[in-house]
């Protein structure tokens, strides 16, 4: 990321931080960086505890995975951090002088007691508009892998240890369209829960890739 954008995102950063108080983390990701160290700059981490150097979230990682040239701002939606806070989230695609995505300008704002609130007056600020049934997850990198390993598993529908080939094979195939072999080591720590080995994880994605063409 050019050097002049990164200190404008900072003081960005700073300045949405300033305004709304300590409950209001704000976080720059660089994604010409490597997915463990996306983080360059970060207001109130504490929200999500996270620091500088840390490594992408998911919407992060989906972004480096799939290199979407036009994605879409995702604006005001429900992220829960791992100790069960609930923040109210924004994602910012950032470009470069060239119009490619290089950064990602996030803002999570920590609602938990807010809701406490709105629990006590539900019917005073009711707006009758559908709500979000499970808010995203916000998960440190290392974090992340755990965490879609979880999800393919769900998605097969049955343990590891009952799993067959075909079930394997959707559960693998899912993570390398979700962006979990960004993570560093990955393959070894894939391989090992689903108990086979790297070539046999690899000819599932390449088999993939082939029908795909």
């Amino acid at each position: 990321m050019e050097s002049g954008k990164l200190n404008l995102l900072k003081q960005v950063a700073a300045g949405i931080a300033a305004q709304f108080g300590s409950d209001c983390e704000v976080v720059v990701h660089d994604l010409s960086r490597h997915p463990d160290h996306t983080i360059v700059a970060i207001e109130n981490g504490h929200v999500s505890g996270r620091k500088v150097g840390d490594g992408a979230s998911h919407v992060v990682m989906e972004q480096l995975e799939t290199n979407d040239p036009e994605p879409r701002d995702h604006l005001c939606y429900l992220t829960r951090t791992p100790d069960g806070k609930i923040l109210k989230s924004s994602t910012v695609y950032i470009r470069n002088s060239k119009g490619k995505v290089s950064a990602i300008l996030a803002i999570n704002y920590d609602i938990s007691k807010l809701l406490m609130v709105e629990s006590a007056v539900h019917d005073l600020i009711s707006t009758g508009e559908p709500q979000q049934e499970e808010p995203e997850k916000i998960v440190n990198v290392n974090d992340l892998l755990e965490e879609l390993i979880a999800q393919s598993v769900a998605l097969v529908g049955k343990p590891v240890a009952l799993m067959n080939k075909d079930d394997k094979v959707k559960a693998i195939r899912f993570l390398s369209e979700n962006g979990a072999f960004l993570v560093t080591k990955s393959g070894d720590k894939i391989a090992k829960y689903f108990g086979i080995s790297k070539y046999t994880l690899y000819s599932y994605i390449d088999s993939k890739q082939q029908e795909g063409k």
